[in-house]
């Protein structure tokens, strides 16, 4: 009997922490919704093939560590032909990931010469992966999941951005 008594608070406190502490998603989703990030325009990017100019897009320009670091968390959608371009000071192999990430994205690792040297494309929404350059890249262009290959983006080609 002792033992029961001794178990039955246990059971108890046990039995409290453990309810209401699975949130699904689709819980969290209007309090995602409330605090979502709108998309700024700060310039525009044009992708060329040799001398041919392919497309143009407006960007949102990431040059800070916390703006790197949000990048496009909390964002439900990108406005029509836009991107976000992330701006490092060094050249190095990039790692991204896409945790608090509800977009699909393709993600366009860029060499200090404008030159696209690795794509990753339709990345996983809210996944902890590790998305890694191939290449040294010092700029990376986050894009809807699907846009290389709809516009016929490739590894090769360059960009040419500037600041309004």
């Amino acid at each position: 009997m002792p033992r029961l008594l001794f178990l039955l608070p246990m059971l108890v406190l046990f039995m409290a922490c453990g309810e209401g502490t699975s949130t699904s998603r689709a819980e969290t989703q209007p309090e995602a919704q409330e605090n979502a990030i709108p998309f700024r325009i700060d310039g525009t990017l044009d992708f060329l093939r040799e001398s041919e100019h392919l497309l143009g897009i407006e960007i949102e320009i990431a040059d800070t560590d916390s703006s790197r670091e949000r990048g496009m968390m909390q964002r439900e959608a990108f406005p029509d032909r836009t991107g976000m371009l992330f701006l490092f000071d060094t050249v190095e192999i990039r790692n991204f990931w896409m945790a608090n990430t509800p977009l699909a994205l393709d993600l366009l690792f860029i060499g200090p010469d404008s030159q696209i040297v690795d794509i990753a494309k339709y990345a996983r929404p809210f996944s902890d992966d590790l998305i890694t350059s191939s290449a040294a890249a010092q700029y990376v262009l986050e894009v809807p999941a699907g846009f290389s290959d709809s516009h016929g983006i490739t590894e090769g080609d360059r960009v040419r951005w500037q600041r309004r």
